[in-house]
């Protein structure tokens, strides 16, 4: 479960706004002033009318407890209200929240229309729980899409992600995430919201906040049914924890996924072997990935 949100108020205004896109503003303004009450008073009004900038902002300070007593209950009514018109900050705040609340079916499904516009916080959460497999099928090559979109919009936490994903999956499968990034990238709609977003002083958001908002990804390998009559050899030691200390070192890569070790007892030494492999060539595939001295050879 996350810890409690302190995501920035974002409200987008147009150039050329209409008179309730100004209250908008106006409400920014008194907002940026530590005057929250009189915030409340101008958006309130709005966002009962529909307005969905209004209706996210009154969330926001509802779950902050600005101008009014916190009650997530409330934010929770208003996000929903801006999420269902498209409003891409509420959508992936809605999402964060009930996540963080537990019920992360219900957050996941507001993650990933926030996600489909390019929201990075979204695409990190939603793109984690697809290479995962939580409360999604599992997809860990669209996961790893959706979280190389969240860094190349310079998200720490979704590049330390990155990070964690590049060693656990084989090369292949990351040029293929990249590319469906591209893809997406291009043809991603534009937020619903469309004019320069405001940053109010007292609530904006820091790389450190969304850091403790977003879960620490616990990525976990595709699973896999390995089988075959084939491993692969990585040495032969005269102490057998140095041959598990060796195992331990290099379990995480994407190349070893579905596999196990075997401790081969030859006289007084012990062989690291790992597998099984399909074949000799997808076993010499995996020692090619590892980039560590190893060769094929067939289950005994």
């Amino acid at each position: 479960m996350f810890p409690r949100l302190l995501f920035g108020l974002a409200v987008l205004v147009a150039t050329a706004a209409p008179l309730a896109a100004q209250s908008v503003k106006v409400g920014i303004d008194a907002w940026q002033r530590a005057d929250y009450a009189g915030a409340i008073t101008i958006w309130r009004p709005l966002a009962e009318k529909g307005d969905a900038d209004a209706a996210f902002n009154l969330g926001q300070a509802y779950r902050l407890g600005r101008g009014v007593p916190t009650n997530l209950g409330a934010a929770q009514t208003w996000f929903e209200r801006a999420a269902e018109k498209g409003h891409v900050d509420a959508q992936a705040t809605l999402g964060l929240l009930l996540f963080q609340n537990g019920n992360q079916a219900a957050g996941l499904k507001w993650l990933k229309a926030a996600a489909e516009q390019g929201e990075a916080r979204a695409l990190l959460v939603y793109g984690t729980a697809l290479f995962n497999g939580d409360n999604v099928t599992q997809d860990p090559i669209l996961g790893y899409a959706y979280v190389s979109r969240a860094a190349a919009q310079g998200l720490a936490p979704a590049k330390e992600t990155l990070a964690q994903l590049d060693k656990l999956l084989p090369v292949q499968d990351r040029k293929k995430g990249v590319a469906i990034a591209m893809a997406k990238a291009k043809t991603a709609p534009p937020p619903a919201t469309k004019a320069v977003k405001a940053k109010p002083k007292p609530t904006q958001t820091t790389a450190a906040e969304i850091k403790t908002a977003a879960p620490t990804p616990v990525a976990k390998a595709p699973t896999i049914v390995a089988s075959g009559n084939w491993r692969i050899q990585l040495g032969a030691f005269s102490q057998h924890g140095s041959a598990e200390a060796l195992y331990k070192r290099i379990a995480g890569n994407g190349a070893l996924a579905g596999r196990q070790p075997y401790y081969v007892a030859a006289g007084a030494v012990t062989r690291l072997q790992v597998g099984p492999f399909a074949s000799r060539a997808a076993a010499q595939s995996a020692c090619n990935a590892l980039n560590q001295a190893c060769f094929p050879v067939p289950a005994k």
